[in-house]
């Protein structure tokens, strides 16, 4: 098979290759293991009932077995006097039967009498104990609460297919029909390294330079999550030699290799050569139409399959989502994605994707009264923050060129699993809101920076329990309070007071530009950081430029369209030299080790809906703020933070 490189492929294209390459993706072997071993497992034959079950006519209720003819016409004010004559109890046959007139009285379980065909529920009844009788207020008809033998399953049906991923709920099943063992697919077993110069292990020393290995770790688990058996056999270098031993050993000892890292076209990056010199066919995919995940490489080695994601951690999660997962897949057995790995939502707000690339965009869920709500997280592949963020991922046509907000979408969920956070919080990114969590304690949180105008939208859709927000108004100079009418929430939501942080210039060690006065943005040599539009700082620093006769949208200010999404990101740029000022909170000039020429406060407010404010984790929440405790730790721990005396009050509604 020629190869093929730098042709990009659809998802369908690249895996059919990949089949014809390895003349079909086969599964595995199959082997016996006990039930107590079978979670996650892939059932490798059908399974018939060997027995009825139930395996006998069982009373549903705690009662007495009648004839329903016994108790025909029974009411409240007429009811029908029946000669008890035993019991049945759970886990024995009764020794006796019922004629018309008599009853039983019957644990739930319990099988049913010879004669009967019916239990009245005990609260119908009441027992006369001197005459060994019991009067019944209610009739029943043949059947009622009784679960009749065979009625769940009967021997010979098929209890669980061939191909189905075994739960706890299988297991039960399995348990109830007898059986203590089960056939199940054989664990494909992957080599997962990772490769660059630039990897150190998590838990070593960073050298300049240097980042963390999030790939070898996150690709693991999701394999294990589905069910096969990773193997991490850590980094290895860019030297070539290091490679392709440590690449040829791995396919040696198992079924299938991912690397990451080393994928792309640049100098250095040789994992297809590799790839293409261990074994034939060789290199069969070079590059997917895809966004992210587009240098992803897929070669067969003499029968094994070896897999190059990208080195960026959501392009290589999702590239192992979309095309790794179908494979493995296969290997195991599953004829379909297990319920659990979707969900529909609507997206947040509209964004631009697509474009002649079948885009992938992470999302975090939250949910609101018309359902899921998909907010797009749009950081960049190599964001870490997003793996804890994302709950999964919308996929977009490449003949799209962008999802419009509200547009239902289907998400694919990176774990099985529907996110169930007591407390959502939308808005503006602070980390006084982080501290206030942590003094929460026990509540599951989520929460999601857009910024504090998506945070008034978040709440007025009904997606937000709590709006962080700090927004200005350009007119009164007030913070928050004017939006109440400007997003006609009065009524509908309220403004709990928070705190004021102390915000201004953050300059590098010395201010060596001497810069002093929004006036020096427009100097030649100085370059700025921004925040993004809808951000309280951002409509700030555009009032004060307007104020001195500038207007920042004709341009002239360097840096001016380069927006940073949290005051962190502003303090980074500038740490790292990107920038030479931005406007950002005095807590991050500490944490990045800059100097802050202060401007002023700004104020931090919650906004809520009415509807949730007796939420209990709502509540608890505006407690925690409002404590002694969150007071004296706020400006310990947060510089130029600190509380006021409305802090955790109603302050406008």
């Amino acid at each position: 098979m020629a190869v093929v490189f730098h042709r990009l492929l659809d998802i369908d294209e690249a895996l059919r290759k990949l089949d014809e390459a390895l003349g079909g993706i086969r599964t595995l072997g199959s082997e016996r293991v006990i039930l107590d071993e079978a979670v996650g497992r892939v059932l490798a034959q059908t399974v018939e009932a060997k027995v009825d079950s139930p395996p006998f006519d069982r009373s549903e209720v705690d009662g007495f077995a009648v004839e329903s003819k016994s108790v025909y016409g029974a009411e409240e004010d007429k009811p029908v006097r029946l000669k008890v004559v035993g019991q049945s109890k759970v886990g024995a046959l009764p020794q006796v039967a019922i004629n018309a007139g008599e009853a039983i009285e019957i644990a739930t379980g319990a099988p049913l009498p010879r004669g009967s065909n019916a239990v009245v529920m005990a609260e119908y009844t009441k027992e006369e104990h001197e005459g060994g009788a019991v009067l019944v207020y209610r009739s029943v008809v043949p059947g009622e609460n009784v679960a009749q033998a065979g009625s769940d399953v009967m021997v010979g049906d098929v209890a669980l297919r061939q191909g189905s991923l075994l739960s706890y709920r299988e297991i039960a099943v399995l348990a109830a029909l007898g059986y203590d063992e089960v056939a199940v697919r054989s664990r494909p077993r992957i080599a997962v390294l990772s490769t660059g110069d630039e990897l150190a292990l998590p838990g070593d020393p960073l050298t300049p330079g240097q980042i963390y290995d999030v790939n070898g770790v996150a690709i693991s688990q999701m394999i294990r999550e589905m069910g096969a058996s990773p193997q991490y056999l850590g980094i290895v270098s860019d030297d070539y030699g290091d490679l392709k031993k440590a690449i040829g050993e791995a396919l040696k000892a198992h079924d299938m290799v991912l690397t990451s890292g080393s994928t792309s076209a640049g100098l250095g990056d040789v994992i297809y050569r590799i790839f293409d010199e261990l074994g034939k066919p060789g290199v069969v995919v070079h590059g997917l139409r895809i966004k992210p995940g587009k240098p992803t490489i897929a070669a067969v080695v003499d029968g094994k399959l070896a897999v190059g994601l990208p080195g960026f951690p959501v392009s290589a999660m999702i590239a192992f989502s979309v095309f790794v997962r179908p494979i493995l897949m296969k290997m195991m057995g599953l004829k379909a994605i297990p319920q659990g790995w979707s969900q529909q939502a609507r997206m947040a707000y509209g964004i631009q994707a697509g474009r002649g690339k079948r885009e992938y965009i992470p999302v975090s869920l939250t949910s609101s009264p018309e359902g899921m709500v998909a907010y797009p997280l749009l950081k960049g592949s190599g964001a870490t923050s997003t793996l804890a963020l994302a709950d999964g991922f919308v996929e977009v046509d490449e003949r799209r060129e962008s999802l419009e907000e509200g547009e239902l979408m289907g998400v694919k969920l990176f774990s099985p699993k529907v996110p169930l956070a007591e407390l959502t919080i939308i808005g503006s990114h602070c980390p006084g809101v982080d501290l206030a969590l942590e003094l929460l304690g026990e509540i599951e949180a989520k929460v999601i920076n857009v910024g504090s105008t998506g945070g008034w939208l978040a709440v007025k859709r009904g997606e937000a329990d709590i709006a962080g927000t700090h927004l200005l108004d350009g007119g009164s100079l007030e913070y928050n309070t004017p939006f109440l009418g400007k997003y006609d929430l009065r009524g509908r939501a309220v403004l709990i007071r928070g705190y004021a942080r102390r915000h201004g210039f953050l300059v590098s060690k010395g201010n060596p530009k001497g810069i002093r006065t929004f006036k020096d943005f427009t100097r030649k040599d100085v370059i700025i950081i921004n925040r993004n539009s809808g951000s309280g700082t951002r409509t700030f620093i555009d009032y004060q430029l307007r104020e001195i006769g500038i207007n920042p949208e004709e341009g002239g200010i360097r840096g001016y369209d380069h927006e940073a999404k949290t005051h962190s990101a502003v303090a980074a740029a500038i740490a790292q030299g990107r920038a030479d000022v931005g406007v950002s909170v005095e807590a991050y000039a500490g944490i990045h080790d800059l100097d802050f020429l202060p401007l002023g406060d700004e104020i931090y407010d919650f906004l809520i809906p009415v509807k949730r404010l007796e939420k209990r984790a709502v509540r608890e929440f505006i407690e925690t703020i409002a404590s002694r405790e969150f007071a004296e730790i706020l400006g310990k721990r947060l510089r130029g933070y600190r509380v006021l005396p409305e802090t955790g009050k109603l302050i406008a509604e």
